[in-house]
């Protein structure tokens, strides 16, 4: 079901050249441990310039648009939210173009499904989406990713986080980060 969607979602952005990355639960199973999602969220490397593309390539694989006003609906959320109808599944279209971002979505793995490939966030970019959520099922996804991936790149973790948490007046995440790697039964290999 989410397997059959990732491939035809795969081949569609690749072949309109669309720069993506899956993020959030699709890729916290990839790294960590199967749990219950029934969403797909995709990191886009695109302004909304590209919504007309990206309303055909929802149109073609089989989506529906879920607000009444897609257009107005991404202008102030920079969000596409659709649903395969026949199973129930929800794709969120995340429109982004900050540095980060676009780092992240060149650091993508691209992992296999049959022939094709999908890119996938790397398991440190997943780490720092899920600390700046910050909800208590992200931090816990977070914990298990760093146990089942040990090696995962900290540096690159501490610099985004330091620098996320230099612009949020709410939040620590570099702090919250060092809390969950020391509650882990490992040191910290690099």
């Amino acid at each position: 079901m989410f397997e059959d969607l990732l491939i035809r979602l795969g081949e569609a952005l690749n072949r309109r050249g669309f720069p993506y990355m899956i993020i959030g639960g699709q890729a916290v199973l990839l790294y960590g441990e199967p749990r219950l999602t029934r969403d797909i969220d995709i990191t886009l490397g695109a302004d909304t310039d590209r919504f007309d593309d990206l309303a055909s390539l929802s149109q073609e694989i089989g989506l529906t648009l879920l607000p009444q006003d897609p257009l107005k609906f991404v202008n102030e959320t920079m969000v596409l939210p659709s649903l395969e109808q026949s199973t129930g599944i929800r794709v969120d279209f995340i429109f982004s173009f900050s540095p980060y971002e676009y780092q992240a979505i060149q650091r993508a793995r691209k992992i296999l499904f049959g022939a094709q490939s999908v890119q996938f966030a790397a398991p440190e970019d997943v780490i720092i989406h899920k600390i700046i959520a910050g909800r208590p099922r992200d931090l816990e996804d977070v914990r298990i990713i760093l146990l089942k991936n040990p090696r995962v790149d900290t540096g690159y973790i501490r610099k985004w986080l330091k620098e996320f948490s230099s612009v949020s007046e709410e939040a620590d995440f570099s702090e919250t980060f060092s809390k969950l790697q020391g509650s882990l039964p490992y040191k910290e290999t690099n």
